[in-house]
């Protein structure tokens, strides 16, 4: 049988614990491990990936050397529609059983159409699973990865638990660059805190994912990014208790193209608008809150040029003092209409 003889296309018409919409995303569904026991899993992994077949392969053997007596399946969400490299590669996995789980496409592109129909594919095909971890179709995980994102979250305790994404250079001469902002992770410790801003290392409970509703993720955000960070703080807003786990890192591949000047900066800039319109919904029912928005954001570009100065002071590089300024630029920038789609164009992300 076929991959085209597999295929089958539906769309999302009603779950007990959510709230239908709509727009839901059409999402076909080409392979399924044999075998597959839905009730027993206790934790899904949902992978996105778009033009990446190598490094999907290598994600998917991380998650086979996982050490833990969880039950666990992952969902590769395919976000090309056309080319498919992602399921021709990751196919074989699936169809021989050596990873459980499932393989769909996820026809609307996009990043948070990918994250919103993997995400509703685990709610729609695992019925008990308690544990919903994302990881990136450029990063491996370390081999406890899934026991101790899932440990964190059963003991510190929270709904919702981030995790470092270990920047892995392929130029090794560029290492010095994994302090930069934009390759940091922001907690060193592990406990409860107050904000998480990345899907790229991340666990959400099943119970948060009921509550949020689905699309879960903005599609506003789904060429800028951003959509995760506004989820992040949509679900904190609601109440649900955030964590982070310093012990359960991934690896994430960074090519060479992402510390030319340019990317830094356009990523900066997306940075501070992202900032802003997570911020302007945040603030949507307080009195002013969009003029207070906007206050915030011409205080930071004001004191901008002095937070670059210490910086530089400090570390003596010029692209890591720079980086509160294009910051600032991006926040006022959005207030204005400017949005830095650097997904739109995969290739020079």
């Amino acid at each position: 049988m076929t991959l085209c003889d597999t295929e089958m296309v539906f769309k999302r018409t009603h779950c007990a614990d959510m709230n239908p919409r709509p727009s839901d995303p059409a999402i076909s569904l080409i392979a399924r491990s044999p075998g597959l026991d839905a009730q027993a899993v206790d934790v899904v992994v949902t992978m996105p990936t778009f033009r990446r077949p190598k490094q999907v392969l290598e994600t998917l053997a991380s998650l086979e050397r996982q050490r833990t007596h969880r039950r666990f399946a992952v969902i590769v969400m395919e976000n090309d529609a056309d080319g498919r490299e992602g399921v021709a590669a990751a196919a074989p996995w699936f169809e021989t059983g050596r990873i459980p789980g499932l393989l769909i496409i996820a026809h609307d592109r996009g990043n948070c159409s990918a994250y919103n129909a993997g995400w509703l594919t685990a709610l729609i095909h695992f019925p008990a699973f308690r544990h919903l971890l994302v990881i990136d179709d450029d990063e491996i995980a370390d081999p406890d990865w899934l026991e101790r994102m899932c440990a964190a979250s059963e003991t510190l305790p929270a709904d919702i638990v981030g995790g470092p994404q270990v920047p892995v250079f392929d130029n090794p001469a560029h290492q010095a660059w994994e302090n930069h902002p934009v390759f940091s992770p922001p907690y060193q410790t592990s406990g409860r805190v107050p904000a998480l801003y990345s899907s790229g290392n991340l666990l959400i409970g099943r119970h948060v994912l009921e509550k949020m509703g689905s699309p879960f993720l903005d599609l506003r955000f789904n060429f800028m990014g951003g959509g995760d960070s506004d989820f992040l703080s949509r679900s904190a807003a609601a109440g649900f208790r955030l964590g982070w786990c310093a012990e359960a890192p991934v690896y994430e591949a960074v090519p060479e193209r992402r510390v030319e000047a340019d990317w830094i900066r356009a990523r900066a800039l997306r940075n501070g608008v992202i900032s802003t319109l997570v911020e302007k919904r945040k603030r949507t029912a307080e009195p002013f809150g969009r003029a207070k928005v906007l206050a915030r954001s011409l205080a930071l570009l004001g004191a901008s040029p002095l937070r670059a100065a210490a910086r530089y002071a400090r570390t003596g590089s010029a692209s890591v003092a720079l980086y509160p300024v294009y910051v600032a630029l991006g926040r006022v920038g959005a207030e204005f209409g400017y949005a830095n789609e650097q997904y739109r164009t995969p290739e020079k992300n």
